[in-house]
């Protein structure tokens, strides 16, 4: 079978089976057809070949090398359990050392800074001020993704249990405990939302709802506002400062991996850097020792 033709049925198990979403699958797509380029026949490719591709995409960024060299593993992880290959050549592809970043931070002050300014501004219940305070309050009240957000529809809210049902990356629905303040919050919104039924935060845009780019300006507006530096505030700030404070009260990082939506806990730990790099702060402010020690 032509080397195409099982790249697609590959790339057609990501979606049956794991639920891939259209733009990883896209971009497997992409990988798949660049490694084809260089190895001609990607299906029957030996190990030394795959070793060459480290030098082929030697102008690629560690990042980008790494996700190529992933799809290219699971697609010959698929050969072997297909019966295609006996063999499992991907032990010779490169594996470039990437870092992920840091996330940025706000402090718990910060935050309480920002969502104080968004609750006086709801104070007078105008509609346009009380939806910013609830899409706030869920942000950093229940972690959802800036696209899980704006696309809730309005039978995400359940009467009378606190969580969302919430569909996330690769369509994976997850049940989300929505926090006290988020649900008075919500509460006002309904009671003053306007619009189409089927979405909680609707628009007269094409998508029917409020749009990703509209969301990061009114939080960059309210961050003005509220006296922070605007770069500093997006809806996936709230969403680390929700990952990252619950992680300092002492949450479970499995928890915290489902309330999150994250398929690998690897996406996860990185919240036990920062909360390591917190606790090392920690050490070196408070401990009696960490100061020189006078003679």
């Amino acid at each position: 079978m032509a080397g195409e033709d099982l790249a697609e049925r590959f790339l057609a198990m990501l979606a049956a089976e794991r639920g891939a979403a259209a733009n990883t699958l896209e971009a497997y797509r992409r990988d798949l057809a660049a490694a084809g380029d260089v190895l001609g026949d990607l299906a029957g490719a030996e190990g030394q070949a795959l070793a060459s591709l480290g030098e082929a995409w030697s102008g690629l960024a560690a990042s980008s090398l790494a996700r190529r060299c992933s799809a290219l593993r699971q697609f010959y992880g698929f050969l072997v359990d297909e019966g295609v290959r006996e063999d499992d050549p991907s032990g010779s592809l490169p594996r470039p050392r990437t870092r992920r970043p840091l996330p940025r931070l706000l402090s718990h002050a910060e935050v309480e800074q920002f969502l104080a300014l968004a609750e006086e501004e709801a104070a007078a219940e105008r509609p346009d001020a009380v939806r910013l305070l609830a899409l706030v309050e869920l942000l950093y009240g229940s972690g959802l993704r800036a696209s899980e957000l704006v696309s809730l529809p309005l039978s995400a809210v359940p009467r009378d249990a606190p969580f969302l049902h919430v569909t996330g990356k690769g369509g994976q629905q997850r049940m989300v405990p929505v926090s006290t303040r988020a649900r008075i919050a919500l509460s006002r919104w309904m009671a003053v939302r306007r619009g189409q039924p089927k979405f909680l935060f609707p628009s007269s845009g094409a998508s029917g709802h409020l749009t990703r780019v509209r969301l990061f300006q009114l939080l960059r507006e309210l961050a003005l506002r509220a006296g922070l530096d605007p770069t500093r505030v997006s809806p996936h700030v709230l969403r680390h400062a929700f990952a990252t404070h619950l992680l300092e009260g002492g949450a479970d990082l499995r928890v915290l991996q489902m309330l999150l939506g994250h398929a690998d806990i690897a996406t996860t730990q990185i919240y036990t850097h920062v909360d390591s790099a917190r606790l090392v702060e920690l050490v070196n402010a408070r401990h009696p020792l960490s100061g020189t020690r006078k003679a």
